[in-house]
């Protein structure tokens, strides 16, 4: 994060928003991801057999949740920005809540599709609001850092919510549920409670916060004032504008290399409980529930370092293209390696390995757009790029479903996963290229990472 900061209103009011803001917006996203993907836990723990479930249409119920979240993007956000962020997260936590909860009591296959496509309707906005907030709150020398504990929620949310999650599906009868009922219930409680208390607990901007002092306002307003004046007079003739990021075929290359990344990430997430539980017919171990969901988060505390110091060391020496190219082939091979394993302990080192290249790819690969992307073509080029993401979280369960019914196994859905990777990890060379500057972003562009809206 540069020198050693010596004024100390500029160091009280960072450590202040760090301490205040953004460990209460990563409980957030990590209640976000978790009721997102619950259905991962929910499947091979008594929905999938109570519901007569095959792989595909468990895929296609985890997928089209993406497909209500991408339409209502444009439109939540343009409401964020109506409303001020504040208002919105707490609209969008309430009502995503009371969506989860009705999974509680979902009797069907088509109402298990309609209730997910309702909930990406209800998510949408979350992420990009939640980055935009934090974005509103400190200077651009520090969202780096900011973004990488932010996107720790990620890989936290399941080392502490699959356990979680076990537990309450350990509750079998409670109530006269099934595990998996009571665990759809358990998981969508907190949003709302954290949804009514984000109105009350959050300011829209430093001028609003009674917790800083009259000179740490000062200073954040001056700071961001500043920045926001010399980006409107940054963009170099090089940078493409407006509409005609569409038509750059160095945006569409950043939209495979997403589309890639995102791919591998929700394979993974969406199908790894699915894949502890047929060990027992692989390799003749049994877990119980509690035990799985133990086994699920192993490879994510690893991610979280990973990702945080992999992060560190970029915001160090600026984003290089190897940042995003290594993790990603690594992820490549892993992935499907995982299948071939001999033991259940090796078979999650290799998955754990995944894991780490994914969560160590993806902050990192937001570098490369702002290198090409400015003013207007920020707002058309990363919305592309994040949709071309997104259909990825829609086709990946789904196609790995598909596969999996037609073939009897995960092996070759695991390796068009791997395959999808290695692509991202070549055209991230190519798209490093044909960029102006190796080191053109030593800072992540926070501005354009606004747009954001994956997991």
């Amino acid at each position: 994060m540069g020198n050693a900061v010596t004024d100390p209103v500029e160091r009280s009011a960072i450590r202040k928003v760090s301490m205040r803001l953004v460990p209460f917006v990563g409980l957030m996203f990590f209640i976000n991801f978790l009721d997102r993907t619950a259905i991962s836990f929910a499947g091979p723990n008594g929905m999938a057999n109570d519901l007569g479930l095959n792989a595909a249409q468990f895929g296609l119920a985890a997928g089209i949740f993406f497909i209500g979240y991408i339409f209502l993007e444009i439109p939540s956000n343009l409401a964020l920005h109506k409303f001020g962020a504040r208002r919105w997260l707490a609209r969008i936590m309430v009502t995503w809540g009371i969506v989860a909860m009705l999974f509680t009591w979902v009797s069907g296959v088509h109402e298990l599709y309609v209730l997910r496509f309702l909930l990406g309707v209800a998510e949408a906005g979350f992420f990009p609001g939640a980055i935009l907030f934090l974005s509103m709150w400190v200077p651009a020398r520090y969202r780096s850092h900011i973004l990488a504990l932010f996107y720790l929620g990620q890989p936290l949310t399941t080392v502490i919510g699959a356990p979680v999650a076990a537990l309450l599906i350990e509750a079998h009868g409670a109530f006269g549920l099934a595990g998996w009922r009571i665990m759809f219930f358990g998981v969508s409680v907190p949003a709302i409670l954290i949804g009514v208390l984000t109105w009350f607990y959050l300011a829209d901007r430093p001028s609003q916060a009674k917790w800083l002092t009259d000179a740490e306002q000062a200073w954040l307003n001056a700071e961001l004032e500043n920045e926001e004046r010399a980006r409107r007079q940054a963009a170099t003739p090089r940078q493409l504008r407006g509409g005609a990021a569409l038509m750059s075929g160095d945006v569409w290359i950043f939209a495979l290399i997403y589309f890639g990344l995102i791919y591998g990430l929700y394979a993974l997430a969406f199908f790894l409980p699915t894949i502890i539980g047929g060990f027992e017919g692989r390799f003749g171990t049994h877990f119980n529930v509690f035990q799985k969901g133990l086994i699920t988060a192993i490879p994510y505390l690893p991610a979280a370092l990973a990702l945080f110091l992999w992060s560190r060391d970029a915001t160090r020496r600026g984003v290089r293209r190897w940042h995003i190219a290594i993790p990603s082939a690594i992820g490549a091979v892993s992935i499907p390696l995982a299948l071939y394993m001999h033991s259940p302990a090796a078979s999650m080192a290799v998955v754990t390995v995944t894991a780490c290249a994914i969560f160590s790819a993806l902050p990192n690969f937001w570098a490369l757009p702002a290198r090409v992307l400015s003013g207007a073509a920020a707002a058309a080029g990363i919305a592309l790029i994040n949709t071309v993401g997104n259909l990825a979280g829609f086709v990946a369960p789904y196609i790995t479903g598909v596969v999996k019914d037609s073939t009897g196994s995960y092996h070759a859905s695991m390796l068009i996963v791997g395959l999808l990777m290695l692509v991202s990890a070549v055209l991230v060379l190519v798209a490093g290229k044909n960029t102006h500057s190796e080191q053109a972003t030593d800072e992540l562009d926070v501005s354009l990472v606004s747009h954001i809206s994956t997991k």
